[in-house]
């Protein structure tokens, strides 16, 4: 059974810094993905981020391009979402999502950025955690 578990949410002021973190389990191989995404209250749940977690192909909305950076521990089954220079609308529960990928060469290149487009490509969810960017 697939499990996602996130933590490092909280307060912070415009400007500040998170870091959040996904420990996922139950994966019988690395060929997996990892997606980080977020609901505003009254918004759809929307794609930030999303990585290969064998090969570290990495992707980012437009709007945290720059702003933000996704990691994975090779050493684990942990990705990290460093958020830096937060803005009042990064505010919302973000959730990790994680889905098994296919292992043929160079196909995260092209699975990765499609796959973060739309939460029906993720089929394990984390419980979410809250991000409030406030002063």
């Amino acid at each position: 059974q697939l499990q996602l578990v996130e933590s490092g949410g909280g307060l912070v002021q415009p400007g500040g810094s998170l870091r959040l973190s996904c420990v996922a389990s139950g994966f019988t191989s690395d060929s997996y993905a990892i997606g980080w995404f977020r609901q505003a209250p009254g918004k759809e749940r929307e794609g930030v981020s999303c990585i290969s977690r064998s090969d570290g192909v990495t992707y980012y909305a437009d709007t945290v391009k720059g702003r933000f950076t996704l990691s994975r521990d090779n050493a684990g089954n942990t990705v990290y979402l460093q958020m830096n220079t937060l803005k009042p609308e990064d505010t919302g529960v973000y959730y990790c999502a994680g889905e098994f990928l296919s292992a043929d060469p160079g196909w995260s290149r092209q699975a990765i950025p499609a796959m973060c487009q739309m939460t029906a490509n993720f089929g394990s969810w984390g419980q979410g955690t809250q991000v409030t960017v406030s002063s």
